[in-house]
């Protein structure tokens, strides 16, 4: 199986100079958990829902937030993105993804076309999915024989 056939293709992307501001309004608006950080087309890095909320301050939208706490959402992207993601092309296997999954501290792998523009993601909650609904079924076959 390749990853295209479990990649999102519904990409939603940032660019490094982008306010947090905007970053957590995307996370709230749309159910997703990984946003892919575009410069001149190319993948540059990923932002996480989690590296957003550690950037931010806890007070914000609380009866104790001050105005630092509201200058954390005046942050850029660049500022907390992991660069140089982990990519994969489109041929790539389930098995390549997972196994990357598995010697890295990732959760999102973004697929690539030959120019590093970006053509999808696939995440380690999409191959859990995948496995609960039986979509993958090689991964325990190869393993029994």
């Amino acid at each position: 199986m390749f990853v295209s056939e479990l990649m999102s293709t519904r990409l939603i992307t940032v660019e490094l100079d982008d306010k947090l501001s905007a970053v957590k309004e995307i996370f709230e608006s749309v159910n997703i958990h990984h946003l892919l950080v575009i410069e001149s087309k190319m993948v540059f890095g990923v932002v996480s829902d989690r590296d957003l909320y550690k950037a931010l301050s806890p007070n914000i939208g609380t009866r104790t937030e001050t105005s630092k706490d509201t200058a954390t959402l005046n942050k850029r992207v660049h500022q907390i993105a992991s660069r140089r993601p982990i990519v994969l092309p489109v041929s790539a296997t389930i098995e390549e993804a997972i196994y990357i999954f598995n010697t890295h501290n990732i959760s999102c792998i973004p697929i690539v076309d030959h120019e590093m523009e970006p053509i999808g993601i696939i995440t380690t909650r999409s191959i859990l999915k995948a496995l609960d609904e039986k979509k993958i079924t090689l991964l325990a076959t190869c393993k029994t024989q």
